[in-house]
């Protein structure tokens, strides 16, 4: 059974940073496509970066240069560093798993995964 943790957030002023942790359990990462996704109050959920079992990445354009995808050399915990956090960052964080689809993966699309975990709020107070 396929299990995934979020944790790390909590509420910080602008240009500070947060690192968010996702641990699993049941998924081998070399099999899956790993991920961030957010979403804020009445918006759609986004995708924003994405690992995959080469451990190369792809961000959202919002992203870039400031957040990045890691994973812990046991290959059970997703991590997400956010650095220069700005208001618009602030949403419920969540970590995600594809196996297969990774076409759609690398592009971020929410179909593409199937396993999630519960999500981790993020607030940044201008």
């Amino acid at each position: 059974q396929v299990q995934m943790v979020e944790s790390g957030g909590g509420f910080v002023q602008a240009g500070e940073s947060l690192k968010l942790s996702c641990t699993t359990s049941g998924l081998e990462f070399d099999n899956y496509a790993m991920t961030w996704f957010r979403q804020a109050p009445g918006k759609e959920r986004e995708g924003v970066a994405v690992i995959n079992s080469a451990r190369s990445s792809n961000y959202a354009d919002s992203v870039k240069g400031r957040f990045t995808i890691s994973q812990d050399n046991a290959k059970t915990t997703l991590y997400l560093q956010m650095n220069n956090l700005k208001p618009e960052d602030t949403a419920m964080y969540y970590c995600a798993a594809a196996l297969g689809n990774y076409y759609s993966a690398w592009r971020l699309r929410k179909e593409a995964f199937g396993y999630w975990g519960q999500g981790t709020q993020v607030t940044v107070s201008s």
